[in-house]
């Protein structure tokens, strides 16, 4: 007798959620106040595609004044170890005064994000905000158009990847372009809460295309621009 190991059909019923947080990568965006105060704020309304990433923010946010004035910023990608530094930067901003709204939920101004998480920032090569040199992944990143959501209040920002910094231990081994997906255990924001990955589940079919067959002409270009120069702040 064979055993029919299809889950079982659930009705659904109809939800109002007030938002749709249903689990994103959290991202830690470090950018540069007028006076060159380097600025971390973390979120994770983010997506990749090829080496760009869409962001969004808030307009009235600090992080989304200095990316639309400076047009740079720093993508550094926490793992689920550092969710104590991510909680830490939790209701501050860099905003002085603190915009109403943010007032409201409890936020406070904090001039000094790196040292309230008790996290390093290491210059970068092509922007001038700096790395989170505890972070695994950091991504420096230009904008290159933003568009205004619903009635504007927050926009969606696209950046272009210009170098992808990882801790050797999440390289996979003997390649010089891939990520070890079993090694590297993002940070995941569901609904407000901070949550790691579990095992994986199988192994996926879409897998078996090879990942440089997704390679785009931002790899090239990223190669071509010149390097700032490097040391810790």
């Amino acid at each position: 007798m064979s055993i029919d190991t299809r889950p079982v059909a659930r009705a659904h019923t109809s939800l109002e959620p007030n938002i749709l947080y249903f689990g994103t990568p959290v991202v830690l965006i470090s950018s540069c106040d007028e006076d060159g105060t380097p600025n971390l704020a973390p979120m994770s309304s983010a997506f990749w595609l090829g080496w760009r990433a869409v962001l969004g923010l808030g307009v009235r946010s600090k992080t989304a004044q200095n990316l639309l004035r400076t047009r740079e910023c720093v993508l550094n990608l926490p793992s689920d170890a550092l969710a104590g530094a991510v909680d830490r930067l939790a209701l501050t901003t860099g905003a002085d005064p603190v915009p109403e709204r943010k007032h409201e939920r409890g936020y406070r101004f904090v001039r000094d994000k790196f040292g309230r998480a008790g996290l390093t920032a290491v210059a970068s090569e092509t922007v001038a905000p700096p790395r989170v040199a505890e972070c695994p992944v950091a991504m420096e990143a230009v904008l290159e158009r933003h568009h205004p959501v619903d009635d504007g209040g927050v926009v969606a920002f696209e950046v272009r990847v210009q170098r992808v910094w990882v801790h050797e231990e999440i390289r996979m081994s003997d390649t010089d372009d891939r990520i070890d997906p079993d090694a590297w255990r993002p940070l995941i924001m569901s609904f407000q809460q901070l949550y790691g990955l579990g095992p994986r589940v199988r192994p996926s079919t879409l897998a078996t295309i090879p990942e440089r067959l997704y390679r785009s002409d931002d790899m090239d270009r990223a190669r071509a621009i010149s390097t700032r120069g490097s040391q810790v702040l």
